[in-house]
């Protein structure tokens, strides 16, 4: 019974690092920004809104970074994180559409971009290979975090002219480096795509 508890707290003790809790926290960020982007957009609520979405990127930057310096990398930090990313990037999409903001169309082809590079992921876990997020990956989140910020922030502050025009090229280089990833992503489990079952 002792060695079955010392396993369990040794394997919380490897799940529960700083860059996990950072993980955890862009998910719980998810509801707040629904929240807000469902009620009544004042200048008010769309700033409050850029201030949690930009909290959120940045926590994207925070946890990897944390995990490579003081060597915390985890499985399921290196599961989670890519996953966090979609959901949040994913969530700002849907609910700019209604807004006025997003074309549904573009939305949809993110959507079904990253739910092939998450079934694949989950793919490749299920055959014991991990596959963490890799350069091509951060930099299309990395557009798509800039791309989404230039169409939350509230317009009339900076009187930025094609604000919204500026975010829809970066979203669209976004769906660019999306397509190389995948591309990426299925020469890398090709391997494990087509092996036969013996």
């Amino acid at each position: 019974m002792q060695a079955e508890r010392d396993f369990v707290v040794g394997g919380m003790n490897k799940i529960i690092t700083l860059p996990n809790i950072l993980t955890g926290l862009r998910f719980a960020l998810v509801p707040v920004l629904i929240i807000l982007f469902s009620i009544k957009q004042t200048f008010t609520v769309e700033m409050v809104s850029f201030g949690v979405f930009g909290f959120a990127a940045l926590t994207d930057l925070a946890d990897g970074w944390f995990a490579r310096k003081y060597k915390l990398e985890t499985v399921f930090g290196k599961l989670m994180d890519p996953l966090a990313d979609k959901i949040l990037v994913c969530t700002a999409l849907v609910m700019l559409v209604p807004l006025g903001r997003m074309p549904a169309w573009v939305c949809v082809l993110i959507i079904c971009q990253e739910m092939i590079a998450t079934g694949f992921r989950g793919f490749a876990a299920s055959k014991g290979k991990v596959v963490a997020a890799d350069n091509l990956g951060k930099y299309k989140s990395n557009f798509q975090y800039f791309g989404l910020a230039f169409l939350i922030f509230p317009i009339d502050v900076f009187n930025l002219s094609y604000q919204h025009e500026i975010g829809m090229v970066f979203i669209c280089i976004s769906l660019v480096l999306a397509a190389w990833s995948a591309i990426e992503y299925f020469y890398k489990l090709g391997s494990i795509l087509f092996e036969t079952s013996k």
